[in-house]
């Protein structure tokens, strides 16, 4: 029985939808890799930027401002197109790394979202009222310890809600890999748009399934936010 409404292809978006879900595996397991590896670089980056050490900072600013500063499309365009043009690249140890599209993603993505991901922590860091510091550094903690068990945790509860933003928009932004021939699913979108000449249809479809991940990543955040938040909450 034919699903066909007077707007829409009904029938094409229910053969549709199963063959995008097959790419749903490859935009997780970019998502998850590009967050674990951007959130420890985001963390190098905070120390050096905190360190008050001239010859760290300055460098760390510099990538934050270009990163920052530049569209991620074009930073994976570079990283693909760009660096395996280099002699050094291909006779480096990084070269099995940057010959492969999948690679070339993962590095873009975590370079990109490190540089936000800093400055999200950044603003944890500095939120961190400074009496709390000097109260512990009166009862003789190092400075060490206080930003270990003082400093780091309290940044930690205030930074999540942006830090959420970031993760979805890292997951959005994982979309653009299908530009350097990786199927994920914005990839199998595009590829059966190209055979059916349907891009309602499909790209409708797929945004549906982005706003369901979305959702699962607001929800996720949400209870641990909550959960972090726990005793700081006014009581009723």
């Amino acid at each position: 029985m034919s699903l066909n409404c007077p707007l829409f292809d009904c029938d094409l978006i229910v053969e549709s939808i199963p063959k995008m879900l097959e790419g749903i595996g490859l935009t997780i397991e970019l998502l998850f890799e590009s967050a674990v590896l951007g959130l420890t670089l985001a963390i190098i980056l905070l120390l050096m930027r905190i360190s008050g050490r001239w010859y760290l900072v300055a460098p760390t600013m510099v990538y934050i401002y270009i990163f920052r500063g530049t569209p991620i499309l074009v930073q994976i365009f570079i990283i693909y197109h760009g660096l395996p043009q280099l002699d050094f690249v291909r006779e480096s140890i990084l070269w099995p790394i940057f010959r492969e599209p999948y690679g070339c993603a993962i590095v873009a993505l975590t370079l990109n979202t490190g540089a936000y991901v800093s400055e999200i922590l950044r603003g944890g860091v500095l939120g961190v009222n400074r009496g709390l510091t000097e109260a512990a550094a009166a009862l003789g903690l190092s400075v060490r310890q206080r930003f270990i068990y003082i400093t780091a945790p309290i940044a930690i509860r205030l930074c999540l809600p942006a830090y959420s933003n970031d993760v979805i928009s890292l997951m959005k932004s994982t979309a653009l890999v299908s530009t350097i021939t990786l199927l994920d699913m914005t990839g199998i979108a595009r590829t059966i748009v190209a055979e059916t000449y349907a891009p309602y249809e499909v790209f409708i479809s797929l945004m549906f399934i982005y706003l369901i991940l979305t959702w699962v990543i607001q929800r996720t955040f949400g209870v641990v936010e909550k959960r972090l938040s726990r005793h700081v909450r006014s009581e009723v």
